[in-house]
């Protein structure tokens, strides 16, 4: 309790600093909540409101563009505010954003507008992730860093089951009660008032300090630096089979994770499950959720002694994308016991869980190390948003054109490649020096 109270004053001398729980906690999980929001809970919102799977999944798809392209603007942000400026503001921009799209649903062109708000909740999204990721690296130290860098993934794991389960049932349940447009208008106004309320708590809570180091002066300072984060990103050895690997490893994924809750909600003689909103609810907010942290969990265990190696990313990839077949054979059989296919949704979230480690070891490994490790993780990280955002996007063409049946079959061959660029992809070492660093040094 003491480690937890002993923090040095801040520059007015008399007040301390709030122990970093307390501001990671809210922080992380006001970054997994409207990501979550858009990338599932939308799609189901706007399949109850009647529209097409192939706008859907386009859609939905589209506005997640702006944490694929959050490292362009990063660098500028502190030429105006400082980062505790951005978390905050970001938060209370986005509750009111919320808002917006709650009150949208109940007009004529409701998907149209709604979408246009969204997409702006996504460069808010984007811009506070940015944000807050500055505060932690110029708050704490490496010690404290890798301390809390748990406590980050757990409440951003909260707010994904938040978001996708309990909010997700609390949708279904008021539809019956409200209808659909009200009762998801209700959840936006839910989603809105979280983010309002951990905005006001953020003003008090996020540490006033802010680091110069790395900090941008000027305009041109800002735009010289980012050209030469690009210039020595693309300046990698093995650049190409790596950007390859990333683009392919996710490929199937993004096809199957945009339709599987439109395929569990569509009528069964449109080859769909038929189930409730609150079942789906329950099959992500429960099922999901614990066979997730679970596959995390022992993936963590198995890469933690030996690191990894050719072998380990091969058997990564394969829980990654093996259990895509769980899907194919609910599209085929149609089970109606809800605990069927519970187990199926278990079965992918668990190697969901277990593979999805492999990509972000990757990129520590092979894409951040060098000059700019900061700049380059969040580029590899921005491009693994982007690998699994455009097969997202064409998925509801796919399966509005095959059929859910056929369409799950093609995404189990759209597996193929994920294992040869696993196979052909050259690793890189941990401890083996980044040939940039040494370049710079000599």
């Amino acid at each position: 309790m003491n480690e937890l109270l002993n923090y040095p004053a801040t520059d007015q001398g008399h007040k301390k600093k709030c122990p970093p729980i307390f501001w990671i906690s809210t922080t992380w999980f006001a970054m997994g909540l409207p990501f979550v929001a858009l990338s599932g809970a939308s799609s189901i919102m706007y399949k109850n409101l009647g529209v097409s799977d192939a706008q859907i999944a386009f859609w939905t798809s589209l506005i997640m563009l702006p944490w694929t392209l959050k490292p362009l603007w990063g660098p500028f942000l502190e030429l105006y505010k400082t980062k505790k400026y951005f978390v905050y503001a970001t938060q209370i921009l986005t509750g009111l954003l919320f808002g917006l799209v709650g009150l949208s649903l109940q007009l004529d062109y409701f998907f149209s507008i709604s979408i246009a708000v969204l997409m702006i909740v996504a460069i808010s999204g984007a811009t506070h992730d940015t944000a807050a990721d500055g505060v932690y690296l110029n708050e704490l130290n490496a010690t404290q860093q890798a301390k809390y860098v748990g406590w980050q993934g757990a409440f951003y794991n909260i707010a994904k089951v938040f978001s996708g389960g309990v909010l997700v049932y609390l949708a279904g349940e008021l539809e019956q009660q409200t209808g659909v447009r009200t009762a998801w208008m209700l959840v936006m106004f839910a989603y809105a008032l979280i983010m309002l309320g951990i905005g006001f708590y953020s003003i008090k809570m996020l540490p006033e300090s802010d680091s110069g180091q790395g900090k941008v002066h000027s305009l041109r300072g800002g735009m010289a630096t980012l050209k030469d984060v690009i210039v020595t990103f693309f300046q990698k050895k093995n650049i190409v089979f790596s950007l390859l690997f990333i683009v392919f490893y996710r490929f199937a994924e993004g096809q199957a994770i945009k339709i599987t809750p439109l395929f569990f909600k569509a009528s069964r003689t449109d080859g769909g499950l038929g189930l409730t909103t609150s079942e789906i609810g329950l099959l992500y907010g429960i099922f999901g959720a614990v066979a997730f942290v679970l596959g995390s969990i022992v993936a963590g265990h198995f890469v933690s002694k030996k690191g990894l190696d050719r072998r380990r990313l091969l058997i990564l990839c394969t829980f990654f994308n093996v259990p895509f077949a769980a899907y194919a054979l609910l599209a085929i059989f149609q089970p109606t016991d809800l605990y069927v296919i519970a187990g199926a949704v278990a079965v992918e979230y668990f190697g969901y869980g277990f593979g999805f480690i492999g990509i972000i070891l990757f990129i520590m490994h092979n894409i951040a190390p060098g000059k700019y490790k900061m700049a380059h993780y969040a580029f590899g990280s921005g491009l693994v948003n982007l690998g699994f955002m455009i097969p997202s996007m064409i998925s509801g063409f796919l399966s509005d054109h095959l059929g859910y049946k056929e369409f799950f079959i093609w995404v189990l061959i759209a597996t193929i490649p994920a294992f040869i660029v696993s196979w052909m992809v050259p690793l890189r070492k941990p401890e083996q020096p980044d040939p940039q660093l040494q370049n710079n040094e000599s």
